[in-house]
């Protein structure tokens, strides 16, 4: 089956807008909290929304896609990806950073065909900013080109590291210890509280390498073309190509980069999400 990626992009990209408007209209008022799995992962009225909003926008065009949402999955505890057209969102990425007031939220569309990136969309209302990207297009800010720095060495990275939702011992052990790598070896360390932020900032050359533990598909469906098509890498932390299931992810400006950190960083396995 042949698909319009251009015309999945472009029906896409106006509803991000709209629900972006959503986001930057409600982040500094009053937020009704929803726990889910911890005392640090939760979800707000705007995320519900915010992604009904994407879904029915989207399937009243393409009846026939697939979707993966952030909350509706969650009511499922499984993701599913099979090699139709599906769109992987993220309503409000960056929660925490919403219930608090923090502008660094951001509203993240991806769609995967064949289990393959194909577009990204990543608007961060806050700020205005709309990374944009088809796979073999390049990736865009505001329409404007972006591309990764051309950092490789570890000693002269801007490295961004994240600890997550989950509080488990072994897991803020790991932190705990690749913090202190990072804090070591790393030219300086940054922490956003939002993965399509980091994702973009490598990609457009503001921070040069991102790694977590913990996130989730829909955190990096989108950043995952958008990363790519700024000339970047994205790759599993161990080394290994990039699983969108894994809940892994080490993005850079350079391979030799991601490399070099993969080598000096302790490992964390967290329950994939198709597990």
């Amino acid at each position: 089956m042949d698909h319009d990626i251009h015309k999945y992009f472009e029906s896409a990209v106006p509803l991000v807008k709209q629900v972006g408007e959503i986001v930057r209209e409600n982040i500094y008022k009053e937020k009704t909290v929803d726990l889910k799995e911890s005392r640090v992962d939760f979800v707000t009225e705007t995320d519900k929304q915010v992604e009904e909003i994407l879904i029915n926008g989207l399937q009243s065009i393409y009846p026939n896609h697939k979707f993966i949402g952030e909350e509706s999955t969650s009511e499922i505890n499984k993701v599913k990806l099979t090699d139709d057209p599906t769109w992987i969102i993220d309503p409000v990425d960056g929660t925490m950073n919403f219930v608090h007031s923090n502008p660094c939220v951001g509203v993240s569309v991806g769609l995967y065909i064949n289990k393959e990136p194909k577009v990204g969309i990543v608007y961060l209302p806050v700020f205005d900013y709309l990374f944009t990207a088809i796979e073999n297009e390049g990736a865009f800010m505001n329409g404007n080109k972006i591309q990764v720095s051309k950092v490789k060495a570890f000693s002269d990275a801007l490295v961004i590291i994240e600890g997550g939702s989950s509080r488990e011992p072994a897991k803020v052990d790991c932190m705990v210890e690749n913090f202190r790598t990072i804090l070591n070896e790393a030219h300086g360390f940054r922490t956003s509280g939002s993965a399509v932020y980091n994702i973009t900032s490598v990609a457009s050359g503001g921070a040069d390498c991102y790694l977590e533990f913990g996130c989730h598909a829909w955190d990096m469906a989108a950043g995952a073309t958008i990363i790519k098509e700024a000339g970047g890498v994205i790759m599993d932390p161990s080394g290994q190509p990039f699983d969108i299931m894994s809940r892994r992810l080490i993005c850079a400006s350079t391979e030799e980069l991601a490399k070099e950190i993969c080598s000096k960083i302790k490992q964390n396995y967290p329950k994939r999400d198709d597990a």
